[in-house]
């Protein structure tokens, strides 16, 4: 049986402590959360990576807005990835798109290289491409193991069916990691379609100024998810 995965996405070294003590599997740190996330500073992943035993992967995004970078931002990402093997983080999190919503697949192949051997999965840039089939094509071609998705929706509530397309179509090739909304309750509609790699921050955004992830609400979901096996 393949094993159930919760990936925490902290907005903060505390956050990551918090979702490893929720029992999270993994630990995706990000910054700028409210922007749908960007590279945390140099600082944030090594201390991230001094407190943790669980695996750390690094959102690579040099900036909010679109997934369409320059050659120069595509060097940035680079020696970001790099940064992140040399001191010892298990994966990186990518993604990057042409104009017209397309894999961008020679800047993908370069970074999955300059990753190795690290992870990598290929972010929610891929809920914006235009043909979502092909993508899934595309991305497995550069060698990334796992895509983020909502189900190209808002969230996995609304993106359900989709999803159902979408992880017949993966299968066993790549990994999908259902995120975007996700909580105790809607997770248990994912399960049944053969996901098994839940991705949440298990943030309360009304509860603090500078929200963080909550304990309770990681092993809430690890709860509902274990009570199914």
């Amino acid at each position: 049986m393949t094993k159930l995965i919760v990936e925490c996405c902290a907005n903060s070294v505390q956050s990551a402590i918090n979702g490893q003590a929720g029992g999270a599997d993994r630990i995706e740190l990000c910054a700028n959360l409210e922007l749908d996330g960007t590279t945390p500073s140099a600082a944030a992943i090594c201390m991230a990576r001094e407190v943790l035993d669980i695996d750390l992967f690094v959102l690579i995004r040099p900036r909010s807005g679109n997934f369409v970078y320059t050659e120069l931002e595509l060097e940035e990402m680079l020696q970001d990835i790099e940064f992140c093997k040399e001191i010892g983080c298990q994966g990186v999190v990518i993604g990057s798109l042409n104009a017209d919503n397309t894999v961008n697949i020679p800047q993908t192949k370069a970074m999955v290289q300059a990753a190795k051997p690290m992870q990598v999965t290929f972010h929610r840039a891929f809920d914006h491409t235009s043909d979502p089939k092909k993508a899934i094509e595309d991305i497995i071609s550069t060698d990334c193991q796992r895509i983020l998705t909502s189900g190209q929706a808002e969230n996995v509530s609304a993106g359900l069916k989709q999803l159902k397309i979408l992880q017949s179509i993966a299968q066993d090739r790549i990994t999908l990691i259902a995120g975007g909304g996700l909580n105790p309750t809607n997770a248990l509609q994912l399960y049944p379609l053969g996901i098994r790699e839940f991705h949440l921050s298990g943030i309360d955004k009304k509860s603090h100024s500078h929200p963080q992830t909550q304990v309770s609400k990681i092993e809430e979901l690890i709860d509902n998810l274990y009570g199914l096996e």
